[in-house]
């Protein structure tokens, strides 16, 4: 294993920084790996505060069975042997076996990853995705599924990216009640290509301060380290965890947490979703001191934030974005590329060429409209409403299209086509859902 170096230590407290939450391990353990005997070591603090002997948890095969479970669930595309999870399923004892073998005697060792690139929304440029093979995918999940825990026990209260039972929403809550309690100074901070730029060395120094099993230290070495295929071109990363590896978002978390600790030993109000984090302030000085002490830490850390995405603003009076909502003078709005990103959907299936009848238009459209609510409900009730009044006019050019009119129609199109006629159409209206959660809300606190 490669000798690491120190990173600039930072206190971490042996029991998360907790409000008042009890702790529920049964939430988030695999059953299949960790035993009573195990939970309770994790409560109590092991020896010396390091784990040792973890890897007799991460190869037997019904810990990979379980993983790949997991994996199968998530779906997701081939690497670059091209074997499908449909494939992997046909031969799963076989190959579980094998991989199982090959843990446990350390012969294993990845295969090279899939380099994919997916558009950015709102921007002309693509998103690097690695794609490890199912079986690397399922190691990986083995891995995830033994030192999760572990280090979600040190996890601060306030960072919710990639963490059970946590979420967006929880995150964006945080942030309403913070800005009601009169935190209307943002730090508004943005790490530049985080995932790409972090340092191996200091990354494995973090992992092992809570482990001692060198195999385990080496098998996430390997995952750091395996060669990515990019269309012709191979090469080895000598910094990063490639976005799509399964381990990639716990190690991104590990190499935060003590970003997360030290803004809470300073008193700051930090709020992050994985490399997406704003801190909240009171005053112009403490937002000043605030944005120098990540400054100073991202500096000994090795990351880099954006000079210009990086800035301290007024949430009333400028409004700042965290995780797709713009906040503004109190009032949650879906961010422009958000709002153009759903645009886009709806623009390809509503197509005027399109041959589907509208009942199938209606029925595609339908999902992406209620999952789209599910994340934006809590913005201003308006901006629904116009966007139900935007998909009306798309559906009712689309109608105009295939009578034959010419023309735009307006007035003569509403009567031809009122809103009540794409309500029994069986239309998904955003501006009836937002009153139906708003009245269940008021029924909730009644």
């Amino acid at each position: 294993m490669t000798k690491t170096t120190e990173i600039p230590p930072v206190a971490v407290p042996t029991t998360a920084i907790r409000t008042g939450k009890t702790w529920r391990p049964g939430l988030w353990v695999e059953p299949t790996v960790w035993t009573k005997r195990m939970l309770t070591a994790l409560e109590q603090g092991v020896k010396g505060g390091k784990w040792f002997s973890l890897i007799d948890k991460v190869h037997p095969v019904r810990s990979l069975h379980a993983a790949f479970s997991q994996v199968a669930a998530n779906q997701g595309a081939a690497g670059v042997d091209h074997m499908t999870i449909t494939m992997f399923e046909r031969h799963r004892d076989e190959e579980l076996k094998k991989l199982s073998e090959e843990l446990r005697g350390g012969t294993y060792h990845p295969q090279m990853i899939r380099r994919h690139y997916i558009p950015k929304p709102g921007s002309q440029e693509k998103r690097p995705l690695g794609i490890p093979t199912v079986r690397d995918r399922v190691a990986q999940t083995a891995l995830r599924m033994v030192l999760g825990p572990i280090f979600e026990h040190e996890f601060a209260e306030h960072s919710y990216g990639f963490r059970p039972g946590r979420g967006c929403k929880d995150a964006l809550r945080r942030v309403d009640e913070l800005l009601k309690a009169g935190y209307n100074l943002i730090v508004d901070a943005d790490l530049k290509s985080y995932f790409d730029t972090i340092p191996h060395d200091r990354l494995m120094t973090l992992v092992g301060q809570k482990v001692s099993d060198g195999r385990i230290l080496t098998l996430i070495e390997m995952f750091l380290k395996q060669g990515v295929l990019d269309g012709m071109q191979e090469w080895t990363p000598e910094m990063g965890s490639p976005q799509g590896a399964v381990i990639s978002p716990l190690l991104s978390n590990i190499y935060l947490n003590p970003l997360d600790h030290l803004m809470a030993q300073k008193g700051f109000a930090l709020v992050r979703y994985a490399d997406d984090f704003v801190i909240l302030c009171r005053s112009p000085e403490e937002a000043t001191q605030a944005l120098a002490a990540v400054q100073e830490w991202t500096a000994a850390a090795g990351l880099t934030l954006h000079p210009t995405k990086t800035r301290i603003v007024n949430a009333t009076d400028d409004g700042f974005e965290f995780l797709g909502d713009r906040i503004e003078d109190g009032k949650r709005y879906p961010r422009t590329k958000s709002l153009e990103k759903l645009k886009d959907t709806i623009r390809a299936k509503t197509k005027r060429t399109s041959g589907q009848c509208l009942r199938a238009i209606i029925g595609s459209l339908n999902p992406t409209l209620r999952g789209w609510f599910e994340y934006f409900k809590h913005s201003d009730r308006w901006t629904l409403t116009r966007l139900d009044q935007w998909i009306r006019m798309r559906l009712r050019s689309l109608l105009r299209k295939r009578l034959g009119l010419k023309g735009r129609g307006r007035g003569a199109d509403h009567h031809r086509w009122p809103n009540a006629f794409f309500a029994k159409q069986g239309l998904y209206s955003l501006k009836t859902a937002h009153e139906w959660a708003c009245q269940s809300s008021s029924r909730q606190n009644h």
